[in-house]
C-alpha cells in the first residue's frame, strides 16, 4: 500500500476515494435497516481480551500492539481504520510471536485488494516482537456494515 493511506490529520493524509460512493451507499443501507447487533472482533474489549484463558501474557500484549498497528491503516473508500471497519476478522499470535491475521476488503473488486494486504502484513512486522506476519485476504463470511464497530458508525455519522 502507498505511503499515503493514513488517517486524515496523521502527518501524511489519505485521499479518500471520491466517486466510490461506499459511504452513500452505507448511509443509505443505514436509513432502510438499521445495523444489527452481530458480535464483532473490533468490539471485543480489552477485558474480554485479558481474560482469554489461552492466550499467554506475552501473546496478550502482542494482540493490543498489532490491534494498535491495525488502526493506523485505513480503507481508501471510507475514513476509517481497517480494525473498526471490521475487516479484521481474526488476530492469533502463536508461542513463536508469529501474527495470523484474518481480513475481508469491503468488496472483492476494492482497488486495494493487492495492496492492502501486504501492507498489513508489514505494519504487523514492525512490531519489535512480531516475528512474522501473515495475512489471509476472506471472502467469508462477506464483508457487511453489520461489522462495523459502533465507535466506526459514529464516526461516519451512521448512528
Amino acid at each position: 500500500m502507498p505511503d499515503d493511506y493514513q488517517h486524515p490529520g496523521s502527518i501524511k493524509s489519505l485521499n479518500v476515494l471520491p466517486s466510490s460512493g461506499k459511504l452513500e451507499q452505507l448511509k443509505q443501507e443505514t436509513q432502510q435497516q438499521p445495523p444489527a447487533a452481530a458480535r464483532k472482533l473490533a468490539d471485543q474489549t480489552l477485558v474480554d481480551r485479558a481474560l482469554d484463558q489461552t492466550k499467554t501474557p506475552e501473546q496478550k500484549a502482542i494482540t493490543e500492539r498489532v490491534i494498535e498497528a491495525l488502526r493506523t491503516v485505513y480503507d481508501p473508500e471510507l475514513p476509517v481504520n481497517i480494525y473498526d471497519l471490521g475487516l479484521i476478522y481474526s488476530i492469533d499470535v502463536d508461542a513463536e510471536n508469529r501474527v495470523y491475521v484474518k481480513m475481508t476488503l469491503t468488496a472483492p473488486a476494492c482497488p486495494v485488494a493487492g495492496t492492502l494486504p501486504p501492507a498489513v502484513e508489514s505494519k504487523i512486522e514492525n512490531i519489535p516482537e512480531v516475528k512474522s506476519a501473515k495475512v489471509e485476504l476472506v471472502w467469508d463470511p462477506p464483508w457487511s456494515r453489520d461489522m462495523i464497530s459502533e465507535a466506526a458508525l459514529l464516526e461516519l455519522g451512521l448512528l
